[in-house]
C-alpha cells in the first residue's frame, strides 16, 4: 500500500534534477518546419515545471503540503462515512488559442470534441470502457461526477511559433493571452510547438497549489487538442485528459521516480512510465513484489488508444480538490 509520507514528498520535490529545468529556454521563431516532432522524445511538462516552481517558491511548497494534508483528510473522512457524495460539479472551460497560420488555429469542431472527450473520460462513458481488464474493473472510477462545459474561445494571431514551457503564453505582455478569471474557469492555452531539451512538451498543467493565480491552467500543443489531430498515436484528446488530471491534483502513476509513489492506494506501484501500446498483463517488481501494472491509466504515458481509466481513489483526490473546502472550490458551477 502506498502511504503519504511528507518527509519523503519534500525530498522528492525539492531535489529536482537541474538538467530537467535549466534548459527551459524559448526558441521563438517563425520558421516553417516539416515533421518537427519526428524522432524526438515527448514529455508531459507538468511535473518538470512543478519541481522547478516548488524549489524556487517556498510559499508554493507550503500550499502544496497543506493541500496534500487536506486531501488525505478528505479521503480518510470519506472512508469513515463522514463525507457524503455532493453531486456533479461542472467546470467551465476557456480555450485561449495562439496561432501563426490557419493550420494551427484549432477549429471550433476540434475544441468541442475535446470537451466531449473530457466528459466521456471523467464519466467512463467512452467506447473503450469494456477494455478495462477484469482485475482493475473493481477500482475503476466510473462516473467521477466531474463535468466540463465550454464557456468561451479566445483567439490571437501571433508570429511566435515556438513557446518554451515557461508560461509566457499566459500573459499579453509577453506575447500571449491573459487568463480569464482562473478562480472560476479552467483556462486551456493552445500553442504551436513547445521545444524542451532534445524533445518537446505535449502539454503541461499547474497543480492546485497555484489555484487562482495568473498562470493557473493547462497548456497544450495544438496537435493534441481534441480528436483528429495529425499524430496517429495521440489524436483522441486524451493528452488533455492527462493534463486536466494534473490540474485536479493527480500525479503520474509511476510517481516520477523509480518505483515511485503517486499517493493513490488503488494504482499498483510500477517501475516507470510506459510508452507505445504495452501488452496486458504486464508485471513489474517494486520492493520485491511483482504486480500487474495499470498502464491503461490516464496518468501514464502510453499511446492514447491504451489510456482509458481513472481509479476510485484518484477520483477521491480530484473530489477533494474541487470540494467546497478544496483549493479549486471556485470551479463549482452546480
Amino acid at each position: 500500500m502506498k502511504k503519504t509520507i511528507f518527509g519523503v514528498l519534500i525530498t522528492l520535490l525539492v531535489s529536482c534534477n537541474n538538467n530537467e529545468t535549466e534548459n527551459i529556454t524559448p526558441e521563438n521563431t517563425n520558421v516553417e518546419e516539416t515533421n518537427i516532432t519526428a524522432g524526438k522524445e515527448a514529455f508531459c511538462g507538468s511535473d518538470i515545471l512543478r519541481k522547478k516552481h516548488l524549489a524556487e517558491d517556498p510559499a508554493a511548497m507550503q500550499r502544496m503540503l497543506q493541500i496534500e494534508s487536506q486531501t488525505a483528510n478528505y479521503i480518510e473522512q470519506k472512508k469513515m462515512g463522514k463525507v457524503l457524495p455532493d453531486g456533479s460539479v461542472e467546470i467551465p472551460v476557456i480555450f485561449n488559442v495562439l496561432y501563426t497560420k490557419a493550420s494551427n488555429n484549432v477549429s471550433d469542431v476540434r475544441i468541442n470534441s475535446q470537451i466531449d472527450v473530457l466528459n466521456k473520460a471523467f464519466a467512463s462513458t467512452h467506447s473503450d470502457i469494456s477494455k478495462i481488464p477484469a482485475e482493475f474493473q473493481p477500482v475503476n472510477a466510473g462516473d467521477t461526477k466531474i463535468k466540463f462545459r465550454l464557456a468561451g474561445i479566445n483567439r490571437k494571431s501571433t508570429k511566435t511559433s515556438r513557446w518554451a514551457p515557461d508560461d509566457k503564453m499566459k500573459k499579453a505582455s509577453t506575447g500571449g493571452m491573459d487568463s480569464t478569471d482562473p478562480n472560476q474557469y479552467l483556462n486551456i492555452w493552445v500553442v504551436d510547438y513547445m521545444p524542451y531539451q532534445s524533445g518537446y512538451v505535449l502539454g503541461y498543467a499547474t497543480f492546485p497549489e497555484d489555484a487562482g493565480l495568473w498562470n493557473d491552467g493547462v497548456v497544450m500543443m495544438d496537435d493534441y487538442v481534441g480528436e483528429g489531430g495529425p499524430d496517429a498515436t495521440h489524436n483522441q484528446g486524451r493528452v488533455t485528459v492527462h493534463e486536466v488530471g494534473h490540474y485536479l491534483n493527480l500525479r503520474h502513476i509511476w510517481g516520477d521516480a523509480n518505483c515511485g509513489n503517486d499517493f493513490v492506494d488503488d494504482t499498483p506501484q510500477q517501475i516507470t512510465k510506459h510508452s507505445g501500446v504495452p501488452t496486458y498483463p504486464r508485471y513489474e517488481t517494486c520492493g520485491g513484489v511483482s504486480r500487474s501494472v495499470m498502464f491503461m491509466n490516464y496518468m501514464d504515458y502510453s499511446d492514447e488508444t491504451t489510456l482509458f481509466m481513472f481509479t476510485q481513489q484518484q477520483n477521491s483526490r480530484m473530489q477533494a480538490t474541487i470540494s467546497a473546502s478544496g483549493p479549486r472550490a471556485g470551479l463549482r458551477v452546480l
